[in-house]
């Protein structure tokens, strides 16, 4: 049985492997993913986000939980810090989660952010197009909690949650930072704490204003309150979640048109990544440290060097 084969087919040692290979930059698998890709789109992928300590490791530990419980198999995915030693991921969402390292029904991969802004590692891509491929019941992606640069986990997820908390404050930050406009379901976790009714209408409010802006038919984002360590509000989270994926399925055209950003924001970083990769090429690598050299004497602009650049990767006939 070829990889992609033993993938679809649920082999989870398989499924590692995959993915260890993804994280290296291996572009021997380009074949494998391009297969696992037409194999995927019909699994659920909810991302949680948020800032640092919110709770967003305990929640998706909850959630997990009670997912289990209904029979469902999961995959989860955490983009973790990474190590400033090695690179690797520090792996504390795995600690986290470390009750469920035996279920068969679960599978939980760490991966190290390497200094990625938005939240997600670069490889997280290509490792959502394993799993996709592999007919779980639903994927959750945990980012490394960056606070304002984690609109990258709109480009993966169906389902966004942004995780807040009474304290510090977080409501307003989450209208300064604009991730008002990637939430789906809006989170106030440790609600046992003062300031949790507060944060919860300012957060409502802001919501309201926004989403009477748009359509009439857009998805109104609820604001639910949690307590992650006792297990509070996690059913009413999950059928939140579960609203939300209903309302796509009846407005098929919000759910193309999240589907074409998302295509189009990967298609752009493919785009990057195989410039780059051609870039290390000898000869384009002389020529680009020669461009820097007349962009850095200001002998040409960075655009017009952009532009040459491109007309060597591609000459005309």
């Amino acid at each position: 049985m070829n990889v992609a084969a033993a993938v679809v087919a649920g082999d989870l040692r398989s499924a590692a492997r995959l993915i260890t290979r993804v994280e290296a930059g291996d572009s021997d698998i380009a074949p494998v993913l391009r297969a696992l890709h037409a194999r995927g789109g019909s699994t659920p992928v909810i991302g949680i986000t948020g800032p640092p300590g919110a709770g967003k490791s305990t929640l998706l530990d909850q959630m997990l939980a009670h997912c289990r419980a209904a029979g469902e198999r999961i995959a989860v995915l955490a983009v973790d810090p990474s190590s400033p030693f090695s690179g690797g991921a520090i792996l504390g969402d795995r600690v986290r989660m470390s009750r469920h390292n035996t279920d068969r029904g679960v599978f939980i991969r760490s991966m190290a952010a390497r200094g990625r802004l938005g939240g997600l590692a670069q490889a997280a891509a290509d490792a959502l197009t394993v799993l996709d491929a592999m007919g779980w019941d639903r994927i959750l992606i945990e980012t490394v909690g960056v606070g304002q640069s984690e609109i990258d986990i709109l480009r993966h997820a169906d389902t966004v949650l942004i995780v807040q908390t009474p304290a510090g404050g977080d409501a307003v930050q989450a209208v300064k930072a604009g991730i008002l406009e990637i939430g789906d379901v809006f989170v106030v976790n440790k609600a046992d704490t003062a300031g949790a009714d507060r944060t919860v209408g300012a957060l409502r409010e802001a919501v309201e204003f926004r989403v009477h802006a748009l359509c009439p038919d857009a998805w109104l984002p609820p604001v639910l309150k949690t307590d992650a360590a006792s297990g509070t509000g996690i059913s009413e989270l999950l059928q939140a979640i579960a609203a939300h994926r209903a309302h796509l399925q009846t407005h098929p055209a919000q759910q193309q048109a999240r589907r074409r950003a998302q295509a189009r924001a990967r298609l752009i970083d493919c785009i990057g990544q195989a410039l780059r990769l051609h870039r290390r090429a000898a000869d384009q690598h002389d020529r680009f440290e020669a461009m820097l050299d007349e962009v850095a004497a200001r002998r040409c602009d960075p655009q017009t060097a952009a532009l040459r650049l491109l007309d060597a990767l591609n000459p005309q006939p």
